[in-house]
């Protein structure tokens, strides 16, 4: 061995203890996720500007589409271990490898053409060619025994959907995918789709996989901006996502049954973010449908910028910028990830999870 490899290799092996405490969390989909994989590309799917990040530890905008944190990090906080870093920061490498990885990117969906306004993003099947990158490199590090251990062993978040709908199918009048699916139709292929992703991630070794559903997009401040009357939830919006949730559930469950296990488990964020939008007041908010963040009717019109309204107080809102909830609601979010009973997570949430592989069952 190169003399001046051993104490490197020292190093990275006395973390390995370390790192089999916290397991390593891998995270892949949009920009609800997204921890700044998209800083590093020429797309305009960013959030690399104040006031993004103005609740962050750094108060600084870190990528991600948050005043604070986003959900990725709270889950990191329950698990114990720092948030996995964003795959393409140059900071991901040595023993940072042992956290995991975020391979998210603002924009994407399941289809390869959702989110082409954005140009330079990173796409679900370029996600997990990544994946498949990340464990070369983890295989050189620690061995491919190890490293296959890591990974087994790993938490895995997806998620994906919510912009096959708003930045897709519903973007404009007569869209491509409009013109070519009725809408069943168009649920039915995404979820399609959806499983071959979730086949793949089970190919490259995931185990542990959290799947959340699509949340309350005719809901959202841009939404209620460009397509509300009167403030209520966008009808044919919730149409999508009512369609789209059961038939993700089911897939996921037939999923599990041919595997033989229960590798994935689905998260009813429809259901979390409902909760406080039908009774903000249970939750300690004071607006659910203005964004903290933006401009226009409800701030739900363009990006959250330095020129934008801000409000004072972004734990009464519940939404940060015209798509994004604030980190307050993440963290409500969360804890349904943690605690929920079966109506939230099915077949069984994530404190159930940790506390099986504790006991070794």
């Amino acid at each position: 061995m190169d003399a001046a490899l051993a104490p490197l290799l020292v190093s990275v092996l006395c973390l390995l203890p370390a790192a089999s405490a916290a397991r390593a969390f891998f995270v892949f989909g949009d920009s609800l996720v997204d921890n700044g994989n998209n800083n590093y590309l020429l797309t305009t799917a960013r959030a690399d500007a104040p006031p993004y990040g103005i609740d962050f530890p750094t108060h600084r905008a870190t990528g991600r589409f948050s005043n604070g944190l986003n959900i990725p990090d709270i889950i990191s906080e329950h698990l114990g271990a720092e948030p996995a870093p964003p795959y393409l920061s140059p900071e991901l490498r040595g023993a940072k490898l042992l956290v995991g990885a975020n391979f998210a990117s603002a924009g994407v969906g399941i289809l390869n053409d959702t989110g082409i306004q954005f140009v330079n993003i990173i796409r679900i099947g370029d996600q997990l060619q990544y994946f498949r990158e990340y464990q070369r490199k983890l295989r050189a590090l620690i061995g491919e025994e190890q490293a296959a251990q890591l990974v087994s062993q790993a938490l895995v978040l997806i998620t994906l959907g919510g912009n096959d709908f708003v930045n897709n199918y519903y973007l404009v009048p007569m869209s491509v995918r409009s013109r070519q699916y009725a809408l069943p139709d168009y649920v039915r292929f995404l979820v399609s789709e959806y499983r071959k992703i979730l086949s793949r991630l089970y190919e490259l070794g995931a185990r542990k996989v959290v799947v959340t559903g699509t949340g309350p997009i005719g809901c959202v401040p841009a939404e209620l901006a460009m397509r509300s009357q009167n403030g209520e939830c966008v009808a044919e919006l919730m149409r999508a996502v009512n369609l789209f949730n059961p038939q993700l559930v089911d897939m996921v469950r037939g999923l599990n049954r041919a595997i033989g296990a229960d590798v994935f488990v689905t998260a009813n964020t429809m259901r979390m973010n409902f909760d406080y939008i039908n009774d903000p007041q249970r939750f300690g908010f004071t607006n659910v449908q203005v964004a903290c963040c933006g401009q226009g009717p409800y701030n739900g019109i363009g990006l959250c910028t330095p020129a934008s309204n801000v409000c004072a107080n972004r734990d009464v809102f519940a939404f940060w910028d015209a798509f994004h909830p604030t980190e307050r609601a993440n963290r409500i979010i969360v804890g349904q990830f943690m605690h929920g009973d079966t109506d939230y997570m099915h077949p069984m949430n994530l404190s159930t999870i940790l506390a099986m592989d504790r006991e070794g069952l």
